[in-house]
């Protein structure tokens, strides 16, 4: 179902890429990775020497798409022949799927941040000027689309009030312009959990904590009796229930790749999102999954009431709730489809 609603900073930057780009070349499919070292005016952390992670892959003449996910996301989206490991966004970006890489050069980033090198408040503005930095850099004036999920949606939300002039149409799945008040309570507690963890030397198992409870937030109520309905074990001195297995397997595979530091910048981030709807002036695509616990559908439709361009909400159920734009991959890439067609024609 869909509701339609009608209505750079200065930088100096050293770049340290894999392979030369010459973008005069003939279209061909290809990928590349860089570094680019800029100094940023961020919002809250002042002046600040930063190194941005870039990857873009795809039609080296095609109209440019910038891709972006949730806070554990980085700059690989998918699969290419340089880069052959699985991307984070595997089932929607590819040769012959929604964001197709015949067609459409792919442009990501690793988040500000998600290296646990930077130890500052980082706000989803400064993400959104860390991409335009890189845009800058490579030389490309305009965006087709921006095509965000989650921490990515608030990230294009900020691209688009910043950077509008260059940007054809957004696309934000599953993020709003605010976390909601009950939802950063939470957030708050789970940094909590990894600060005392840190203090009394059980940092390993306090972010594994932090995100067991982060996930409970990430997937339905139904989900979860779907799947960890099963009558508890009981002993002696002890009660395991079915859900433990669930957290005993996803903390420890989280730990292994997220540094505590990252995980409480980039979490403190999505709290600090603040953007005014109203100066968001391009086209804008706007997704919301009615069972998510962490971006209320209500939010959503405030935001597409208030943009300033011309705007649709789309609604669609999953019981994978805010992780539905990575499960629910026939829906998502419709409306990835329409939205990059109606981009075309624009």
């Amino acid at each position: 179902m869909s509701f339609i609603h009608t209505p750079s900073p200065a930088i100096e930057a050293i770049s340290h890429a894999d392979v030369e780009i010459d973008f005069l070349r003939p279209n061909v499919v290809g990928a590349e990775r860089g570094v680019l070292d800029v100094t940023m005016a961020m919002r809250h952390a002042g002046i600040r020497r930063v190194r941005i992670s870039w990857e873009w892959q795809g039609a080296t003449q095609g109209e440019v798409l910038v891709v972006q996910g949730g806070i554990s996301a980085n700059r690989h989206v998918a699969a290419s022949e340089r880069f052959a490991e699985p991307g984070w966004w595997q089932a929607q970006c590819g040769a012959g799927k929604p964001i197709n890489t015949q067609r459409y050069r792919v442009l990501a980033i690793d988040w500000l941040g998600g290296d646990g090198s930077l130890d500052c408040c980082i706000d989803p503005s400064d993400q959104a000027d860390a991409i335009a930095a890189v845009l800058d850099h490579l030389g490309i004036p305009h965006v087709t689309a921006y095509l965000g999920a989650s921490y990515g949606a608030m990230v294009g939300l900020q691209f688009a009030a910043r950077h509008g002039a260059r940007l054809g149409r957004l696309v934000a799945i599953s993020g709003a312009h605010r976390s909601h008040p009950q939802v950063t309570a939470l957030r708050v507690i789970q940094r909590r959990i990894v600060a005392l963890g840190r203090s009394e030397g059980g940092i390993r198992e306090a972010l594994a904590l932090a995100r067991s409870l982060a996930v409970i937030g990430y997937r339905s109520d139904v989900e979860f009796e779907q799947r960890f309905d099963a009558a508890p074990e009981v002993g002696p001195t002890h009660t395991r229930f079915a859900v433990e297995d669930y957290f005993d397997a996803i903390g420890p595979k989280f730990v292994a790749r997220f540094s505590p530091t990252a995980y409480l910048r980039l979490s403190e981030s999505i709290d600090l999102q603040d953007v005014s709807p109203e100066t968001v002036n391009v086209p804008t695509d706007i997704v919301a999954v009615v069972e998510d616990q962490i971006v209320p559908e209500a939010d959503l439709l405030s935001l597409t009431e208030r943009v300033a361009g011309a705007s649709r909400l789309h609604r669609i159920h999953s019981v994978y709730g805010h992780d539905a734009f990575l499960k629910e991959e026939a829906a998502i890439g419709a409306i990835l489809n329409k939205a990059l067609e109606r981009s075309c024609r624009a």
